[in-house]
């Protein structure tokens, strides 16, 4: 058997089975390199190899949540609350019927704006999430929101965005990564409309989203009111600083600010790091957070991120770990040799194989690369369409980035919802969003293969 197959059903089965995320990695990534031959040692120095990938990206989210915890000390986030709470406690039977479900869908809809806004008009991926979600979990009990439909909502805007539209972070996905990996391959890919042929694999995660909304979630679910983690209890009776308001709100735009100049420049890897740091100082330099408050307030954030990041990095070092058994081309081999003669069963194994990557590598960004040189060779030997190669390794690329224990499309999304404690990364964000868009995206991206 196909050790990266192997290792990826192991890391799988055993997330769902409530073994630990962090440990159901570790364990597949061990199971793996023992498969491939690579001994003990050698899956541990891969291993050891791919976490000091994932350091930077930790430490950046824990800093992250330190400033969203800043930003909630400040009271900007009880404000917004405040008021969406006063629109639905409104005491008129209809007045409140009409506030409830405007209020809903303003907020649902709004959601949905930000996670596509963060790709491309605000370029900052995930960091608004730790930022907007939790002040806003006392308001989604208010109104009974199943947060499933949330992290269903967020990891919507997060994928498919980027693989759609070739703009901001779907520029670098489409144009650089895969059209660009695509020619090196030696496929002409010159007259190609991007945006055209993406659309039919987007109208599955399109279709995923709209059973989410009026399917699966549209019942209420009920949660009870509880702290934010690693945040003090604020008194109800305590008056809001507009001092602090003031500064919180400086602090947000200065963080998104240096982000998209520093990605503008090239320097994205560290924007998010940077970013953090210059809101984190905007608070102490002008007392937004005072000095003796400081040190709780940042202890808090971390730790509400401390999940996340050691989650992140553990998965670079399963994706190190599955690089090096250097069994992803027999897996797409032996898959492809399976259904030799059949264009549909060759276009539906491609797509199968990229799932089952991309769930262990967790980044469709890392994926792609890795499969579409291997790709683009089968297709052209199967009589594929330059269109047809492009939508078949576009989703097959996309495809695991929702449903990925390791991916930041679903840790993201878990990181807001989960920071009073009642949202469960595996059972409310990981298997809504693999059902929801997983299975939409193979079908439509099966469809493309097959009509272009």
């Amino acid at each position: 058997m196909n050790a990266v197959l192997i290792a990826v059903l192991v890391m799988l089965i055993l997330s769902v089975s409530r073994v630990h995320v962090v440990l159901s990695l570790f364990i597949g990534a061990l199971v793996g390199g023992l498969l491939a031959g690579m001994g003990l040692e050698g899956t541990m120095v891969a291993f050891q190899e791919g976490l000091q990938g994932g350091a930077k990206i930790a430490l950046s989210y824990a800093l992250l949540g330190a400033f969203a915890m800043a930003v909630a000390a400040s009271g900007l986030p009880r404000v917004l609350a405040e008021w969406l709470i006063g629109r639905v406690g409104v005491t008129d039977e209809t007045t409140k019927s009409r506030a409830v479900t405007a209020t809903k869908w303003g907020l649902l809809l709004g959601i949905l704006a930000m996670s596509i806004m963060s790709q491309n008009l605000i370029p900052v991926h995930i960091a608004f999430i730790p930022l907007l979600i939790p002040p806003l979990l006392v308001v989604f009990n208010r109104l009974q929101l199943d947060r499933r439909l949330i992290a269903s909502i967020l990891t919507f805007g997060l994928v498919t965005t980027y693989m759609w539209l070739p703009v901001g972070f779907g520029s670098i996905f489409l144009n650089d990564i895969l059209l660009g990996n695509i020619e090196k391959a030696g496929m002409d890919v010159s007259n190609i409309n991007i945006l055209s042929v993406m659309t039919i694999p987007a109208l599955g995660m399109v279709a995923g989203l709209l059973i989410a909304v009026f399917v699966s979630y549209r019942k209420p679910r009920i949660y009870a009111d509880k702290p934010i983690q690693g945040l003090a209890e604020e008194k109800e009776d305590e008056p809001i600083s507009r001092y602090k308001i003031i500064v919180a709100l400086v602090a947000i735009v200065a963080t998104f600010l240096v982000q998209v100049v520093m990605q503008s420049i090239g320097t994205e890897a560290d924007s998010l790091l940077v970013g953090a740091l210059v809101g984190l100082s905007i608070f102490l330099l002008t007392g937004g957070v005072s000095w003796r408050e400081a040190d709780d307030v940042f202890t808090g954030g971390m730790k509400m991120m401390a999940l996340i990041g050691f989650i992140m990095i553990t998965a670079q070092g399963f994706a190190s770990v599955m690089s090096a058994t250097g069994e992803v081309e027999s897996l797409v081999t032996a898959s492809a040799n399976l259904f030799e003669g059949s264009k549909g069963a060759a276009a539906f194994a491609m797509l199968l194989v990229g799932l089952i990557v991309t769930m262990g590598i967790g980044s469709s960004f890392s994926t792609l690369p890795i499969i579409a040189t291997i790709y683009v060779p089968l297709c052209m030997t199967m009589g594929f369409s330059p269109a047809a190669t492009v939508a078949i390794i576009g989703a097959a690329g996309a495809l695991g980035d929702a449903g990925s224990p390791a991916s930041d499309s679903t840790l993201g999304p878990t990181s807001g919802l989960n920071a009073d404690g009642q949202h469960d990364h595996i059972r409310d964000t990981v298997i809504p969003t693999f059902l929801h868009y997983n299975i939409p995206l193979i079908i439509s991206g099966w469809v493309a293969a097959m009509v272009l």
